[in-house]
């Protein structure tokens, strides 16, 4: 009977961690309130939303990155230096701010590095996004 029950728990549990759907695009063009482009992302049960999000070349950005309810662990990743856009952040309900001036035009991935052991990763269960510049 155990290992019936124990098997159930798993085919529930590893059905519902292993799925995941493609999530839909959400863009959002950043707004400029004192010469800062300022965009709010929210980042949950493996999302960001925004995840497309467009910003001008050369203008300060600041990202405010929230957690939305949950209690699974989520940071937002970016590895674009050459582009000016290079961090690692873990995020809160409350919120953390990142700061930075996009130095190039083009598309710069963004995403979440979590996993939880032989699980698919955050970023691989659709919890990635980007940031398009433009001149």
């Amino acid at each position: 009977m155990k290992r019936v029950v124990l098997a159930l728990v798993f085919v529930v549990f590893g059905s519902a961690v292993v799925l995941a759907d493609e999530p839909k695009v959400t863009t959002v063009t950043a707004s400029v309130v004192d010469g800062v482009q300022r965009v709010e992302i929210l980042g949950g049960d493996y999302y960001f939303e925004p995840n497309h999000i467009i910003v001008k070349k050369d203008i300060p950005v600041e990202l405010v990155v929230k957690k939305a309810p949950g209690w699974v662990p989520h940071d937002i990743v970016m590895d674009a230096p050459q582009a000016g856009m290079a961090f690692k952040l873990e995020f809160d309900k409350e919120g953390e701010v990142v700061k930075f001036t996009p130095t190039q035009a083009g598309t710069f991935p963004f995403y979440c590095d979590k996993r939880l052991l032989f699980f698919k990763s955050h970023k691989e269960r659709g919890m990635h996004g980007e940031i398009e510049v433009v001149d």
